[in-house]
Order: structure tokens, then sequence, then C-alpha cells
């Protein structure tokens, strides 16, 4: 598959320098050089930065565009596409709600009131302390089971208000490691 990327004249030709004094950028600059900096291989290596920065912020996403010789606006579009990235540290736990249309219509705005209210965050923030962050999904493909919310890794179909808030209690109240 070949993937059309405008030209990057917006960029020097010569990469930028790795950053001095964070050892994280040199690994991440290893993975750009082994796929070559080649465009259809960004995915791949905006997951390696954000495994190793916890999040893509606008620093490494110039790295990454630089290195890559592409526009920023692209390595951007892309690290906004997809629901996986995040362009803000995370919290210590994350709890995503799926705003598909068919979760939608089984009530995950009202599912993600009652959350918003319970942890005294908005969907896009994290709690003062880190402890959770609150997101947003696009349609994961799970609409049989809507609506559907993620604790960490974990999918809990059928999820209802009193149950969703129940579950991040225990990140609440006492920094207890179980939610699903």
């Amino acid at each position: 598959m070949t993937i059309h990327v405008p030209p990057a004249s917006v960029h020097p030709s010569a990469p930028a320098p790795v950053r001095a004094g964070d050892e994280r950028f040199e690994p991440l600059d290893a993975v750009i050089k082994r796929h070559q900096g080649k465009p259809d291989s960004l995915i791949e290596i905006l997951n390696s930065a954000q495994v190793r920065f916890g999040f893509l912020g606008g620093e490494l996403l110039d790295f990454v565009a630089r290195r890559m010789r592409l526009p920023s606006s692209y390595v951007f579009g892309v690290a906004t596409f997809y629901h996986m990235f995040s362009l803000a540290p995370k919290g210590r736990h994350t709890c995503d709600v799926c705003m598909g249309t068919t979760c939608s219509v089984k009530g995950a705005r009202r599912l993600l009131e009652g959350l918003e209210r319970a942890m005294g965050i908005r969907a896009g923030e994290t709690t003062a302390d880190g402890r959770i962050s609150l997101q947003l999904v696009r349609c994961p493909g799970t609409c049989g089971m809507a609506p559907v919310v993620y604790y960490d890794p974990v999918a809990i179909s059928y999820e209802t208000t009193a149950s969703a808030v129940k579950r991040v209690k225990g990140w609440l109240d006492d920094g207890s490691e179980r939610a699903p």
C-alpha cells in the first residue's frame, strides 16, 4: 500500500538533532531510521513514541515530522485521527466511553454525564490527582454490547450509569487498582 504525502517543504531537509539529555529520543530515532522514514510506518512510529513518552506532545510530533521529513500538519492529523493516541498526559487509569451511534442511542450520553459528575471532570480531562482520565472514543465496533465503557484495556458491555460510577469509585475513593 502506498500513502500519498504532500511534500515536506515546510521542514528543513536536514533532520533536527536528538534532544540533549533526554535518552528517550535516541531509541525513537533508531525506530525511525529502521523504517527509513517511510510514511506508511508513521502509525508504528507514533505508537513507539507514545510508549516511550506517555503521550504525543507538540514538540514530540514536530520531532517525528522533521525526522521523517513530513509536514507537521500531516503527522498531527494522523495522531488526532486514531483514538489510541493521546496529545496530553493521561492518568494512571483511563475510562473510555464509546460515543458511537448505537452506544449513544442506548444511553452513553447519560452514562458519560454521570461519570463526569462522579469524577469532577469533563470528557478529555484527567482528575487533579492524575489518577483517572475520562475520554470519549469513536465506535470500536462493539455495537452489539452497547453501551460499552473501557476501563484501562478492559471492555465492559451493557454498562449503566450506576455501574460505571461504582467501577471508578474504587479508583477515586481509596486509590484501589480495581475497576472492572
